[in-house]
């Protein structure tokens, strides 16, 4: 899947918690996936857990997405920005992704967007070139990087096909509709 015309987005992870936080990851994983992010990286720790669960949907759903994990989030962070990326840190802290949305959609660059799991360090706060707030009221990171990624996609992700899909779901009114297409 690719959306023309738009840089590319990669979401990174941090401060996921293997024990705890394996399904939350799995979901933001899957959010970026199917709300038409480029990769996801997960921050400082391997959890083949999560790469697994990303990689068999990938398989089966379709798509292509870069996947990472067990890079250092503050160098990863620091070479981003060194390669004259952008990064943008979802925070309730943050300025009201309204207020920012259309100025990140024209940088004509390709951006990280950092999600956070347990408390945050404050360097992502301070390295970050935007801390983007989805609302000032404490909610799921989940929600948070689809609303974003909505916002970014002004919703044209939602129409999108996955290429090299094996499955895919014909909408209907009442019951599920599952077609295998390969």
């Amino acid at each position: 899947m690719e959306f023309h015309g738009c840089d590319k987005i990669y979401v990174l992870r941090i401060g996921h918690r293997p024990g705890r936080d394996r399904r939350i990851t799995t979901h933001v994983a899957l959010v970026a996936r199917a709300f038409g992010a480029h990769g996801f990286i997960l921050g400082d720790v391997v959890d083949q857990r999560v790469v697994e669960s990303l990689s068999k949907v990938l398989k089966t759903w379709g798509g292509m997405m870069r996947i990472e994990q067990g890079v250092d989030s503050k160098k990863y962070v620091v070479e981003w920005r060194k390669r004259g990326g952008a990064v943008v840190h979802l925070t309730m802290y943050g300025v009201h992704v309204d207020k920012v949305i259309s100025e990140l959609r024209s940088l004509g660059k390709d951006i990280l967007v950092v999600v956070g799991a347990e408390k945050v360090p404050p360097f992502f706060y301070t390295e970050s070139d935007y801390n983007v707030a989805i609302g000032n009221q404490p909610h799921s990171e989940v929600a948070a990087l689809a609303v974003f990624l909505d916002r970014y996609y002004m919703g044209s992700e939602l129409y999108s096909t996955f290429e090299g899909a094996k499955l895919v779901i014909e909408p209907s009114h009442r019951g599920k509709k599952v077609v295998r297409v390969a």
